[in-house]
């Protein structure tokens, strides 16, 4: 039976699969000679908040002050986001670590991709996709764009101009909405995406690789900046890749002389990161989490709340942070009911609250009797809080 059959048999609690992730992750390390592990990771399957973006940093940055050790493997799953954004977190990991490992059990695509080439050693399995690093821009039109498609545009049309003598109807148009601006940001975004991926493989990936597998020769430090660079580029070609969500597998990168470490060949540890990757696949869709940032012991999450029911969580208002008001809106008759929630210990419900169903999590509208799951108020209120909700 698979990871995840077996897991959806034992019909595992929000609070269960989070008990089983940290016991995957402390295997990882124990495998791994006991480094630090810390996971970043996005729900690839909702469409809102999941890109890397400014609001990563500090919780980034918050787990990272939990570990200590001297060297650390990063779980990465994201479709991409601003590579503004991945310089940034990579100067965070590197002041604090000289040996770091990124492990892709999924997918990191486009700026994670980025993110991947920083480490001076690269684990992925059967599964596992990076991406073209083309960057992604939107101009004027409100159109995104790949740059280095839209640039080898502009190239053919000039090429033709140049064949021709003449330029053709058709473009006029085209060119009229392209400032020179815009042609100049499309080239920086790009130049940017190549001297990131050229100076942490150069520096990071390429800093043990000392002698040359066939000649013995050792390695110059032109040897690796070149050899960088051609790798740069060839992500950076949206006309070989033809589109910016391709997968580029292990395979791919052998051929572009890019060592990669597969995972898979050590049967105990493709185990525990399948494992660890299915658990959290599972965290993601019992929940309206977006991200996850965590290491063995701490954890920070971040939802996706729907507003359209106008729900609020106040504050814990009682000492020592034990109970939590929820301003609960139905959405079947939009009236409010005041739900209290007690974190760690019991109290009694006070006047016009009904105390929080902690059995199933399921509040029945005192005006209209309409049964409502807030399951995901509670993952909210917990995950922030730290604390259980209890009777």
């Amino acid at each position: 039976m698979g990871f995840y059959s077996d897991f959806l048999n034992k019909n595992l609690s929000f609070d269960d699969l989070n008990k089983e992730r940290k016991k995957q992750l402390q295997t990882i390390s124990k495998l791994r000679n006991n480094r630090d592990i810390l996971v970043f990771a996005s729900d690839l399957t909702k469409n809102i908040f999941n890109s890397i973006d400014y609001s990563d940093i500090l919780p980034f940055q918050d787990q990272l002050s939990n570990l200590n050790g001297e060297s650390i493997d990063i779980i990465l799953e994201t479709p991409g986001g601003y590579a503004e954004v991945v310089e940034d977190l990579v100067k965070l990991v590197r002041k604090k670590y000289d040996k770091v490992g990124i492990i892709i059990p999924g997918w990191a695509k486009s700026a994670g991709t980025i993110f991947a080439l920083a480490g001076d050693e690269i684990l992925m399995g059967p599964t596992s996709g990076l991406g073209p690093i083309d960057a992604q821009i939107i101009l004027s039109n409100n159109k995104k764009y790949s740059a280095e498609a839209f640039l080898e545009g502009l190239e053919k049309i000039k090429k033709e101009i140049e064949k021709t003598g003449k330029l053709n109807p058709a473009y006029i148009p085209i060119l009229q909405n392209i400032s020179p601006g815009e042609i100049q940001h499309c080239e920086n975004a790009q130049n940017f995406s190549q001297k990131l991926v050229t100076d942490w493989l150069s520096n990071y990936k390429f800093k043990f690789w000392d002698t040359h597998k066939s000649s013995k020769k050792v390695v110059t430090k032109e040897e690796k900046e070149k050899r960088a660079k051609e790798i740069a580029n060839e992500l950076c070609k949206q006309s070989k890749w033809l589109t910016h969500s391709r997968s580029i597998k292990i395979d791919d990168f052998e051929e572009l002389k890019l060592q990669i470490y597969d995972y898979s060949k050590n049967k105990e540890l493709n185990d525990a990161i399948m494992k660890y990757y299915t658990l959290m696949r599972m965290s993601f869709e019992v929940s309206n989490m977006v991200k996850i940032y965590e290491t063995i012991e701490s954890q920070i999450y971040k939802f996706a709340i729907s507003q359209k029911d106008d729900t609020k969580i106040k504050e814990p208002i009682k000492q020592n942070n034990e109970i939590v008001e929820i301003h609960f809106k139905c959405p079947n008759c939009k009236k409010e009911s005041l739900i209290q929630a007690n974190l760690e210990k019991s109290h009694m419900t006070r006047p016009n609250f009904f105390p929080y169903p902690v059995e199933n999590n399921v509040f029945k509208c005192p005006y209209c009797g309409s049964e409502n799951n807030i399951l995901e108020l509670r993952m909210q209120i917990e995950s922030q809080s730290g604390k259980k909700i209890v009777k």
